[in-house]
């Protein structure tokens, strides 16, 4: 087990803020894109429908 432990190499503070910031900027595009197509939905089905505001 020692042996297998001593391979492991952990990136670098400089790598993890990197790879941070990466995953940060996905779930922000993520959320922006889920916004932005249940609003086209939202008013595709008050055209259709012409229910709501």
């Amino acid at each position: 087990m020692r042996s297998e432990a001593s391979k492991t190499t952990w990136p670098s503070r400089k790598e993890t803020l990197v790879t941070t910031g990466v995953v940060l900027a996905m779930v922000v595009v993520t959320i922006v894109f889920f916004l932005v197509v249940d609003q086209v939905i939202g008013f595709g089905m008050r055209l259709l429908f012409g229910v709501g505001n």
